[in-house]
């Protein structure tokens, strides 16, 4: 199936081409936040089916959906929400596997190797949560930068954004996002001493380019972290820190590739002595555009 997607706060302002065809799926944690919603009533003048993906059990996004999946990862308590979005990740797993099966492009034998891997899922994230005290380790020898840059490639393209979103939310560390691919078109002009380079690089269909990468950030001086499969030896000589995650379907790596990620900007952020659970400027539900 073909599938677009868009920032809730750019949604409308685009004049999206849509009919009764299309399915506009929203995914917020709150359920209450403006420019989402907003992008929601558009989609629904225009004749989309809605579909929301909330933790918030009742609220608006739930309401005015034709249909929804609720998270149910508990309360965020923290304004920078983890929890909500891995689970997000999983409930459009599922959503994909239902869909798959409705219209007959995936097998049994298929669903249920899909399922199976689903279910290995808390034993990896357990295996990943073992390692935190190296997350926290490195985070001592990281806290004092001011800059970082996060590649990422395909599927784990948005994972490097969400890895610099955190570390920009609680550390108050300006931290940029980038597609791997684009380095070399303007990016690679920072890169020094001062600006550690965090790169996802696990052995899936494009670990080759992601050593690349990191070989061309060492070529400038830059401080390499990847993160990496357990079992890598090679990638820890190109890189001068690796934190490794277990071997897992390509598709599923992103929510133990998160993980890691999530847990740095934490020990980043209390090791410069910031507020993690109420970090400045910040809101749990944006309701202003």
């Amino acid at each position: 199936m073909n599938v677009e997607v868009d920032y809730g706060s750019e949604y409308r302002y685009r004049d999206p081409i849509l009919n009764d065809k299309t399915a506009v799926l929203a995914i917020t944690q709150s359920g209450e936040t403006v420019d989402t919603l907003a992008a929601m009533e558009e989609a629904r003048a225009k004749g989309a089916q809605l579909w929301s993906i909330v933790n918030a059990f009742g609220s608006q996004a739930m309401r005015i959906a034709d249909g929804y999946i609720t998270m149910n990862a508990g309360p965020e308590i923290g304004v920078a929400s983890t929890k909500a979005f891995t689970s997000s990740i999983v409930d459009q797993y599922l959503l994909a596997l239902y869909l798959g099966q409705q219209r007959g492009v995936l097998t049994p034998t298929q669903r249920r190797q899909h399922i199976h891997d689903l279910a290995r899922l808390p034993d990896l994230v357990g295996r990943v949560l073992d390692n935190s005290a190296a997350v926290e380790a490195l985070a001592h020898k990281l806290y004092h930068y001011t800059d970082f840059l996060y590649l990422g490639r395909g599927i784990n393209y948005p994972i490097a954004l969400e890895g610099a979103l955190k570390l920009k939310e609680i550390s108050y560390i300006h931290a940029e996002g980038y597609p791997a691919g684009e380095m070399k078109h303007g990016p690679i002009a920072l890169i020094d001493e001062h600006m550690p380079v965090l790169a996802i690089a696990l052995k899936d269909s494009v670990y080759d380019k992601m050593i690349s990468q990191i070989e061309q950030a060492k070529a400038r001086g830059g401080v390499v972290i990847a993160i990496a499969t357990e079992g890598d030896t090679f990638i820890s000589t190109k890189a001068d820190h690796v934190l490794y995650i277990p071997e897992a379907p390509e598709l599923l790596s992103p929510i133990l590739a998160v993980i890691p990620l999530q847990l740095l900007a934490y020990s980043v952020a209390v090791a410069r002595g910031a507020d993690v659970d109420q970090p400045r400027n910040l809101a749990k539900s944006v309701t202003v555009e």
